[in-house]
């Protein structure tokens, strides 16, 4: 059976990935995802109405019109979690394709929310719940497999795909942590075991192959939120804490040490309220009986001026924005567009990372230039990655032995440094390590 991999889109950037695998007449895509800052840069571009076409135009969602030329029919829709960079484009691209999109049981409720949106198709594929552990097959050929993994959001799988040939192990995105906050630690006994049944292609992430060692565990990022917010227990000045809406774990970090405080934790945003209520509604975290989510404009701007009325000291604001971006909460807050005022002694916590591109950097100098001008205190990096580091990727390449390796998931630069990492382990470029970019085919051979 021939089997080949098709880089659709996310080995120029990071960001909008989508990867097909075709064995013999049938393919399996893997993720159909946005690319935020491209979005971003059109400042009149509101996705829910926009084509398809406009969007690929704009590099914004991956450019799928190449599958017209793949001979072969799509049997399945896979998606590993519910970031944004792998489903986002799902409204725009998944009803081309008459197959199923499986997912995991969150990442299923956040696509189901995403295609009620949409504005422009409809989107009418069955949607597919599979737990990790969890087996579904797709043809009398293929058989997809789901193994319990961890990353920056909750519910996250790496996805395999059985074939006559061997198993393709899709590995975007996930970290190994053996001390996760929420759920339980990847399931390495059957990675194992996987590598010894034979892993004819690895397509893997390569946006933290630089970085040295092993990726810290999120309960690190947890000591360090609580050693910074504990430590202003009788503080009376406001605290605001901003991280990624769809870190569960970590929001649930920081609303469990307002509580301990003796501060009422307050969610606020619309992507803040999508990703903790589905999670709190489908009993995958409990928050804190004093939090409050608030995601409408209007109750948020309500909800904000009861904290200046009855004492910023009593609340603990966990809101979007850490990247600067236009209309979040923190961005409206830090220009004075909202009822709530910072003052000098007032701290501001980033719990998140600014995401590497030139445009979040200059978004988020401006809130923090904006928030200094007001004496506030900023503290920074209370923060650990959800993507592995180099020695993990080790620990990975050897758990599975993998006859091929596909670095995705990056710029040149970082697949080009998964190439390098590749080949001290043994594997040799164009053989079988394979640095791609958008567009472009790999037969396996």
């Amino acid at each position: 059976m021939d089997i080949e991999i098709i880089a659709v889109g996310g080995y120029d950037e990071v960001g909008r990935n989508m990867t097909a695998v075709r064995c013999g007449k049938e393919i399996v895509i893997f993720d159909m995802g946005l690319r935020l800052d491209q979005v971003m840069i059109h400042e009149d571009a509101e996705i829910e109405n926009m084509h398809s076409l406009d969007l690929i135009k704009i590099k914004a969602i991956p450019d799928d019109t190449m599958m017209n030329s793949i001979e072969g029919t799509v049997k399945a829709i896979v998606c590993t979690h519910g970031h944004l960079d792998h489903i986002g484009a799902i409204p725009k691209l998944a009803h081309r394709y008459n197959a199923p999109i499986i997912s995991t049981p969150y990442t299923t409720e956040l696509i189901r929310q995403q295609i009620s949106g949409e504005q422009k198709f409809g989107v009418n594929n069955k949607l597919f719940p599979l737990k990790a552990g969890q087996r579904y097959t797709i043809s009398q050929t293929l058989t997809l497999e789901f193994v319990r993994m961890q990353h920056s959001i909750i519910d996250t799988v790496m996805a395999v795909l059985h074939t006559p040939n061997g198993a393709v192990v899709y590995a975007l995105d996930f970290k190994l942590d053996r001390t996760p906050v929420i759920g339980d630690p990847p399931d390495f006994a059957r990675l194992r075991q996987i590598g010894k049944e034979g892993v004819l292609a690895l397509i893997v992430e390569a946006t933290n192959i630089d970085r040295p060692g092993r990726c810290p565990s999120e309960r690190i990022a947890r000591n360090l939120v609580r050693d910074a917010i504990t430590s202003y227990e009788d503080d009376k000045n406001a605290i605001v804490v901003s991280t990624f809406s769809s870190h569960i774990s970590r929001v649930k970090t920081i609303a469990e040490c307002a509580h301990e405080i003796g501060r009422k934790p307050v969610l606020l945003g619309r992507s803040m309220e999508r990703y903790a209520v589905t999670a709190e509604q489908m009993k995958m975290v409990s928050f804190p009986s004093t939090t409050s989510v608030f995601g409408n404009r209007r109750t948020v701007d309500r909800m904000l001026r009861r904290l200046m009325k009855e004492g910023k000291e009593k609340f603990m604001p966990i809101v979007t924005g850490h990247q600067g971006e236009p209309g979040s909460i923190l961005t409206r807050v830090a220009t004075g567009d909202t009822p709530f005022l910072m003052s000098k002694g007032d701290k501001v916590m980033f719990s998140a990372n600014v995401i590497p591109n030139p445009m979040n950097y200059g978004q988020r100098y401006l809130v923090e230039a904006r928030l200094r001008l007001a004496g506030v205190r900023i503290f920074e990096d209370l923060h650990v990655s959800g993507h592995a580091y180099k020695e993990d990727h080790y620990e990975l390449i050897h758990l599975l032995n993998p006859q091929h390796v596909v670095p995705a998931h990056g710029n040149i630069k970082m697949t080009g440094s998964y190439a390098d990492f590749a080949s001290e382990m043994g594997y040799t470029l164009q053989s079988d390590l394979h640095v791609v970019k958008n567009g472009q085919r790999i037969l396996m051979k």
